[in-house]
């Protein structure tokens, strides 16, 4: 693995060339771009392994545009816009980042981490254990050697995303999260080529500042948003949980927030800390799936738990090839439709 960096006065270092008129000019770029280029050493895939990081198709904070992958957030030193982009091949991948803003420096220096740099599956791709998971497992690796967990260290923007995605469709949280960003997140730094668009997530006291009658626009009930509230309210103690490697630490700490539990702390893991053990224990899919997959029938989240306990430590690494072999367990009768309370 090997990283190469450098920092340039250039705003626009490393940035697609202007798409025209609706290119805007660089604002809030900070003093100059900071960029660094990471090898990963091994099989590599930028889009399987940041892919999860993105809340839908039209997350203001994460965009595909003109072959890279544009994300927004922020750090201890401000706000900053990052650009990924993979080139070679799967077994010789470098990924290209770019940053601009006032937080560009700290957030170059975080990329490999969120790219998975941390990850190991060197155990994981051993004969010895690839002999022991079951057949859809391994197939899922072979189709994705490439995909590694990713970890963001950025507690609150991912509590509050989790949130939004507690016991409604997936429509209806991503709905949530592009509405509430928004309106409420600020205008990311943007230099020459950056999309159109692009949000940072909402601060603890942005967050705070939220009127009750927004959140009803959002299509979020009271109890998300008093949860979301009182996690801002927290957010300077639930940011030290990001350096933290204790799982179950973390999760302790989490599920002492009122409104969060197992399934919201392991979902926040799974981002933050790139966790390869933590199952979102409480889904309304993934013990269905998993027995799906496993046995041919669908299981509840004590059979899940136990039909996974082998593969303990990397558990979320087998769920992960499960979904990756592209199998789907069988449907039963209409999806669950999405109900619009704001107009009532």
């Amino acid at each position: 693995m090997t990283v190469s960096a450098a920092k340039s006065d250039d705003p626009g270092l490393g940035a697609e060339p202007s798409a025209g008129p609706a290119a805007a000019p660089e604002r809030g770029a900070g003093s100059g771009a900071h960029s660094l280029v990471w090898e990963p050493g091994g099989p590599y895939s930028l889009v399987r392994t940041v892919g999860s990081l993105q809340c839908g198709a039209h997350d203001p904070a994460f965009i595909h545009h003109l072959g890279g992958i544009w994300l927004a957030f922020r750090n201890d030193d401000g706000a900053a816009t990052v650009r990924l982009e993979q080139r070679g091949a799967l077994n010789d991948a470098r990924v290209h980042a770019t940053a601009w803003g006032p937080g560009a420096s700290a957030a170059i220096e975080s990329v490999p981490i969120l790219l998975g740099a941390d990850d190991d599956w060197s155990h994981f791709d051993t004969p010895g254990f690839q002999a022991s998971l079951p057949e859809l497992a391994r197939k899922g690796r072979y189709l994705s050697p490439g995909l590694r967990l990713p970890s963001t260290g950025r507690m609150l923007d991912a509590v509050a995303r989790v949130i939004l995605e507690q016991k409604v469709t997936g429509i209806e949280a991503k709905r949530a999260w592009r509405w509430l960003l928004v309106r409420h997140g600020d205008e990311a730094p943007r230099p020459q080529g950056a999309p159109a668009g692009l949000r940072l997530p909402p601060t603890a006291a942005q967050w705070r500042r939220v009127p009750s009658w927004d959140w009803h626009r959002a299509g979020v009930d009271a109890h998300r948003s008093e949860t979301i509230l009182k996690a801002a309210s927290l957010a300077s103690g639930l940011e030290r949980l990001a350096a933290i490697q204790s799982a179950s630490q973390v999760t302790a700490a989490l599920c002492s927030v009122s409104g969060i539990g197992p399934w919201t702390a392991a979902e926040v893991l799974q981002r933050t800390h790139g966790c390869p053990d933590s199952i979102s224990v409480g889904d309304y899919h993934l013990a269905a799936y998993v027995g799906a997959a496993l046995t041919g029938r669908r299981t509840d989240d004590a059979g899940m738990l136990e039909l996974l306990a082998p593969w303990s430590g990397n558990r979320q690494r087998v769920v992960r090839m499960l979904y990756s072999s592209g199998f789907r367990k069988p449907t039963y009768g209409p999806r669950l439709a999405p109900e619009d309370h704001r107009q009532r």
